[in-house]
């Protein structure tokens, strides 16, 4: 396999192990940031019912999203960009005579 293979397998096996786990936890830190401004809403945030936990929960759940969304793409990025190629340097000259 050449490089670009290489690549595109690495980005497909980051954003399956990275990308999807950091979109749910998108959706659930949003949801749980949601429900914490909800008056009445039953919360249970490792046995607590304040608000304020299911807010700091949510708003931690976010921040660690944006951590794992971004390693796909930024893996994606280096990977698969094409690089520029080195420069060939055409010497036509003969080789001095080793001493």
């Amino acid at each position: 396999m050449n490089n670009k293979n290489t690549g595109l397998i690495a980005t497909i096996a980051a954003v399956v192990l990275c990308g999807c786990p950091g979109l749910f936890m998108c959706f659930f830190g949003a949801i749980s940031t949601f429900v914490s401004f909800v008056p009445g809403a039953d919360i249970n945030v490792g046995g607590s019912s304040d608000p304020a936990s299911a807010t700091a929960m949510g708003f931690v759940f976010l921040c660690l999203s944006v951590i794992f969304i971004a390693i796909p793409v930024a893996m994606g990025f280096f990977m698969l960009r094409k690089k520029p190629e080195a420069a060939i340097i055409s010497n036509d000259e003969p080789l001095p005579p080793a001493s």
